[in-house]
């Protein structure tokens, strides 16, 4: 194991983006006592059958007397497109448990939350129907189930879902180049609070560049479940994340008043002194704590939050004032077919770990990720453009100048679910609005329009873009130009014609037509995806280096995502059948094993050009040249490791020292003394981030 791996067996805190806060014994009159949300997880053994003839309803398989003999045993989060029994199989299946309800839980509102069920869940509770959430699949929802529960018994819930192509939704129909796994493939818990409480709280942490101080919006969304009045006052405090320390506090911040059965909303505004930026380098966290009270009871919820500023200005991207170009390989989730979409907590940090040594700071996804995921992202530091999952020219196929409104609908349905469940992750700093819809195309223009006025209404802070492969042609026509960052997603000499010359020519073409806005080549890459490009990592190689060569010589380029990390599931791909049908276009395979381009796109996607090594005895002179073109940041309070291998090849001595601050395309000099008496057999020298993780390595060998 290299010394650049051996720091990656690290493992993340894979905490939800709104937590529990611990209780708090104490109240203004010293009677009430805070009451955190109580959580009870229902991942794990669940019975599981499919329903090929859509007869569960009629059946009434929901009842608790149902026989189960038909049933079997599977673990949530589960799906079942990984079982080579029902690989193939789209449509309705059935999941079912029992669990205990506390007679504690009297008098308490109890939630179940799902946090993705693709696409439609129907659920029931005891036999009664408690809910549904329809027609989309990879966003959160909450079943209030109070009324439906025996406390202090056995009670049985059911869940009806189907993932059939749909045409009424996104994405519509086939139209989804990625594993499309039906099941309960994300975790799910109940939630127990009193009958009052804080359903979810906002925060907008934006800092003021010049005062260093942020500027805190909190919008706190109460819920009054009881029959009676709640008239109560609201509290918060902020914690530094790392420390503990509490840097912020309004143990009176406002009086609150919600009528029964009413949910209300609480803006509330505060300063923030000499606040931690968060960045990818470094990920400074904050944890808020707001809590309600009456005389009769209270509540409070925790949830993370990280200060930055991610804006553009004069055609750049800027991240808390500093105008930078990044780099970084989108994951496509979903892909190991030992368990497709529903992943564990191992293999998310597993990939995502690889995505930080590949010096990943901006990728996109496809569609909403997993709360694991984002909090990942937060505490790691990797920024994101999260996305609606619309997807494909076909989606509009058969519409006129608007789209259809069921399609519209879904659309703006999964956007507002998505802002409001990953709003608080400061990881996300782009909403993505659609990909390769045929952006100059009535129906489509007229869909991503509306899309960003929704997403601009209730985010406006946030940037918004769409990726694109409409603007190789006419590109002033094209729906991009209304959105903050102009995404192009390139594939020259491999879906269509061309070379990493026409790339140039592409970019200098949006540029004239779009001077004022900076550009991101949402894609780039090789697929071996057609008969006549079979894999051949050599040419996937060629396409990286030649086409990030061009990105570098635009200077008018802010970022540029590198399409894949990994070849991935799913049910339009050419290779590999039941589980394993994907497509061939990642730098790692379904399993995670690294490819040669691994490593040259670990080099490309580094701010660092060079090492120079000059030794005389132990004693080495190290030159770190960093990037002056792409990627382009400056590197604050970063390392350089050095590790010295002696007989045996066996480490015997390390030095570490901190380097000085280096702007894009300077240097620093470093001098680096070991006490060994012999020569080593070789030295790795790892020039570390400041969150440990690797940008570049260098094996130095003795001259022979």
């Amino acid at each position: 194991m290299t010394s650049r791996r051996r720091f990656l067996a690290q493992t993340a805190t894979l905490a939800a983006g709104m937590v529990a806060s611990p209780a708090v014994g104490f109240a203004s009159d010293g009677t009430t006592t805070f009451r955190a949300t109580d959580t009870a997880s229902l991942c794990g053994e669940w019975l599981f059958r499919t329903d090929e003839k859509n007869v569960g309803i009629r059946q009434e398989w929901f009842q608790t007397e149902n026989p189960l003999g038909d049933w079997h045993k599977v673990t949530v989060p589960h799906t079942w497109q990984v079982d080579s029994r029902f690989a193939d199989y789209r449509g309705v299946a059935w999941y079912r448990r029992v669990f205990d309800a506390s007679e504690q839980w009297a008098g308490s509102v109890v939630r179940i939350e799902f946090e993705a069920v693709l696409h439609t869940a129907t659920v029931w509770v005891n036999g009664h129907s408690a809910g549904e959430h329809v027609r989309k699949g990879y966003t959160a929802f909450t079943l209030d189930i109070s009324r439906l529960l025996h406390l202090g018994r056995r009670n049985t819930i059911a869940v009806c879902v189907d993932n059939s192509f749909d045409q009424h939704m996104l994405p519509r129909g086939r139209q989804s180049d990625w594993a499309h796994d039906g099941g309960i493939f994300r975790p799910v818990q109940l939630l127990v609070t009193p009958q009052t409480f804080v359903e979810q709280v906002d925060v907008e942490a934006l800092p003021d560049l010049t005062t260093g101080n942020a500027r805190l919006a909190i919008a706190a969304h109460c819920r009054n479940a009881s029959s009676g009045l709640f008239a109560g006052r609201a509290s918060f405090r902020v914690v530094d994340d790392a420390s503990g320390l509490e840097v912020l506090a309004a143990p009176d911040a406002a009086t609150l008043s919600i009528p029964p059965g009413a949910t209300e909303t609480l803006t509330l505004h505060a300063t923030l002194p000499k606040a931690k930026l968060w960045s990818f380098d470094h990920p400074n966290l904050y944890r808020l704590e707001f809590s309600i009270a009456d005389p009769r009871e209270a509540h409070s919820v925790a949830t993370t939050f990280g200060v930055r500023k991610f804006e553009v200005k004069d055609g750049k991207v800027f991240l808390n004032g500093e105008p930078v170009r990044l780099m970084g390989v989108e994951r496509m989730a979903g892909s190991n077919p030992e368990f497709g979409m529903a992943e564990l907590d191992d293999w998310i940090v597993h990939d995502h770990n690889d995505l930080k040594d590949l010096n990943c700071a901006f990728t996109r996804v496809h569609w909403p990720q997993d709360r694991r995921v984002l909090d990942y992202c937060d505490r790691h530091g990797i920024l994101m453009q999260s996305e609606v999952p619309a997807w494909g020219p076909q989606t509009f196929d058969g519409m006129s100048a608007e789209p259809d409104a069921n399609i519209l609908q879904n659309g703006l349905e999964q956007l507002r679910e998505m802002i409001a469940r990953d709003r608080n992750h400061p990881s996300i700093v782009v909403w993505g609005l659609c990909n390769e819809i045929g952006g100059q195309n009535p129906p489509a223009y007229q869909f991503a329009r509306q899309m960003l006025a929704e997403a601009k209404k209730l985010d406006p802070n946030r940037l918004c873009a769409y990726a694109s492969d409409s603007l190789r042609e006419t590109p002033e026509r094209d729906v991009a130009g209304l959105t903050d960052i102009i995404e192009t997603n390139e594939y020259f000499g491999t879906w269509y014609p061309g070379t990493a010359q026409s790339l140039t020519q592409h970019l200098d073409d949006l540029h004239r037509t779009f001077p004022g806005k900076p550009i991101v080549v949402s894609e780039y890459g090789y697929c071996a995806c057609t008969p006549d490009r079979p894999e051949d990592d050599t040419r996937r190689v060629e396409i990286l280096q030649t086409h990030t060569a061009a990105i570098r010589s635009s200077e008018f380029v802010a970022g540029a995502i590198f399409f894949c990390y990994n070849d991935y599931r799913t049910h339009v791909g050419d290779r590999g059948v039941g589980a394993l049908q994907q497509r061939v276009h990642g730098v790692v395979d379904l399993f995670g094993h690294h490819k040669p381009s691994y490593d040259v796109l670990r080099a490309e996607s580094s701010p660092i050009l060079s090492l120079a090594i000059d030794n005389r005895g132990n004693n080495f002179h190290v030159q770190v040249k960093t990037r002056g073109d792409f990627p382009r940041y400056t590197l604050k309070s970063y390392r350089l490791r050095a590790i010295f291998y002696g007989e045996g090849d066996i480490p015997v001595e390390q030095q570490e020292v901190e380097l000085p601050e280096i702007a894009p395309g300077g240097q620093a000099s470093i001098e680096i003394t070991f006490r060994q008496a012999n020569a080593p057999l070789h030295i790795e020298f790892d020039v570390l981030r400041p969150t440990r993780f690797s940008a570049c390595s260098l094996r130095w060998k003795p001259p022979s």
